[in-house]
């Protein structure tokens, strides 16, 4: 049954929840493009990890749509597919939070673990961001051992997952270890800014080490672009994640 859906506002800032107190996204009324919480930022360091440009990306779990409608602005050439299980949450998304009608956004009504079962074999995305959580914080099947594999699946040879995670959730240790052993080991993790929150990361294709000076130098070229600063992410990623010789091995 679908989850009930409730919007409010305070300090300028409308939330969505589905049926509870969790915030399920926000946006800042003055700043619709932006993206308000920490979290949905530093999912998007994933963009400086790619070794190609952004051509199309996936997105499970709509909500209020923030980092779809960012990255629809900021990467004109590339094209979006969302798969979403509440079908009243893209009217949702249109109404209160400025989602644009686009012939780049395709947003599909499914369950993400079926469809990516269904899919995933002639799917290619360059980039993954999964992002759903019910009206408690579950994950359900999005955090099971086959669906992480079937993101894996459904990757570019050069493509990135990025997971929002709940530190505070039974099992998260156990997602981490789903997710790394989806990735053959290639993930990593790091606390988000906001409070309880941790974003992984995977990446699909050959190994490669990054250098932390030419993800700088990517986050300063994103910044520029965007608007968008990495940089506080990869600061925190710095104290995650070891860094031998100042690359990132992934």
């Amino acid at each position: 049954m679908a989850h009930s859906i409730d919007i409010s506002e305070s300090g300028g800032v409308r939330y969505l929840h589905f049926g509870s107190e969790w915030v399920q996204g926000a946006m800042r009324i003055a700043r619709p493009f932006s993206l308000e919480l920490a979290y949905t930022r530093e999912m998007l360091l994933a963009l400086l990890l790619a070794a190609a440009p952004l051509r199309h990306g996936l997105l499970v779990g709509l909500g209020a749509a923030s980092q779809l409608k960012f990255l629809h602005r900021h990467f004109p050439e590339a094209r979006f597919t969302v798969i979403e299980i509440n079908p009243d949450v893209p009217n949702v998304a249109r109404q209160f939070f400025r989602l644009p009608a686009s012939p780049r956004i395709d947003i599909v009504i499914a369950d993400a673990a079926a469809w990516l079962t269904q899919n995933a074999p002639q799917a290619r995305f360059d980039l993954i961001l999964l992002d759903g959580f019910n009206a408690a914080g579950r994950t359900g099947a999005l955090s099971g051992a086959a669906f992480y594999a079937g993101c894996r699946a459904a990757l570019t040879e050069t493509g990135v997952f990025s997971c929002n995670l709940l530190a505070g959730n039974r099992g998260f240790r156990a997602n981490l270890r789903r997710i790394r052993h989806a990735f053959a080991g290639r993930s990593l993790h790091f606390a988000s800014g906001d409070n309880g929150n941790v974003v992984a990361l995977g990446v699909a294709g050959e190994y490669h080490a990054l250098p932390l000076t030419t993800l700088r130098e990517r986050a300063l070229a994103l910044k520029s672009a965007t608007g968008l600063d990495l940089r506080p992410a990869l600061t925190r990623l710095q104290l995650t994640v070891a860094l031998p010789g100042g690359c990132l091995n992934l």
